[in-house]
């Protein structure tokens, strides 16, 4: 990955960010406004890949990413695991006791909601937690902190007042890594790997019930099922699921034959390694 570009969407220091410098240290990183505009970078070959959050163990999915997929020409050619380690930042000079407005993204205060009552701190909501953590440091004022990553502290010259500030330990986001190309890994079975793709059920009874059951009656485990509602239709229902095996494993090949006849525009998004994320924070 050495010289790659990596679009993400955010400021940097943001949380996404980070992901990119751990996952792909060698690369370059592109912050952007929006999530649209990281795809949209890689779709126009300006960026190599796009690191996207799709879920946090703690706040749950990330709704607009499983809208936002299936729109794009960009498939998944790997996935990784981020710790969110959320901190309490301040300027050089304040304290804990001088601070009395935090501010940062609302679910990085929801995170910390204890944390900040016991400081009995004034709870701002902001775009994003680097934004907060930049805003501060222009800012100058001792009374205001932000909620934000280690790496957003060294940024913008900040003091770590309180790290590990969240009311619960072992918050993990997950991201995916998204390619103009489907590279698709051959097939070594020392190794695991997961198959994703969309795809909407026919219209005859108990279509959804048959078209997963041949992951069950082959063995295939399903590590994600998403439901949601196509645009312009409260009738019409994609799925998204997240395979634990390879296209060219027998037993996945059987399955996707069933689900080929009960189901309809079959959408594949990628095939890649699982990542040991998965086994270390414990979300297999």
């Amino acid at each position: 990955m050495k010289g790659k570009i990596i679009a993400y969407q955010g400021v940097e220091g943001a949380y996404s960010h980070l992901a990119c410098r751990n996952a792909f240290p060698r690369s370059v990183a592109i912050a952007c406004g929006s999530f649209e505009e990281a795809v949209k970078l890689v779709e126009e070959e300006t960026a190599d890949f796009a690191m996207i959050p799709v879920e946090n163990s703690t706040a749950g999915r990330v709704e607009e990413i499983y809208r936002l997929i299936p729109e794009s020409s960009l498939f998944i050619v790997d996935e990784h695991f981020e710790p969110v380690n959320h901190c309490l930042l301040g300027i050089k000079g304040s304290t804990l006791e001088s601070i009395r407005y935090v501010a940062s993204h609302p679910q990085a205060l929801a995170q910390c909601r204890r944390n900040i009552i016991d400081l009995d701190l004034t709870a701002v909501a902001r775009f994003d937690t680097a934004g907060s953590a930049r805003e501060i440091s222009r800012k100058g004022d001792p009374a205001w902190g932000a909620i934000a990553s280690k790496l957003a502290a060294h940024l913008y010259d900040l003091e770590i007042l309180k790290e590990y500030f969240g009311d619960m330990q072992g918050n993990v986001t997950r991201f995916i890594v998204l390619s103009r190309d489907n590279t698709i890994p051959p097939y070594n079975p020392d190794k695991e790997y997961i198959t994703s793709l969309l795809f909407h059920v026919r219209d005859i009874p108990a279509a959804l019930f048959k078209a997963l059951g041949g992951f069950a009656t082959n063995s295939v485990n399903l590590l994600k099922l998403e439901s949601y509602s196509m645009t312009g239709s409260l009738q019409v229902s994609r799925f998204h699921i997240d395979i634990e095996a390879h296209p060219e494993e027998p037993k996945l090949k059987r399955a996707l034959d069933e689900l080929t006849f009960f189901a309809r525009e079959i959408k594949y998004l990628g095939v890649y390694e699982k990542h040991a994320g998965r086994e270390e924070y414990k979300l297999v």
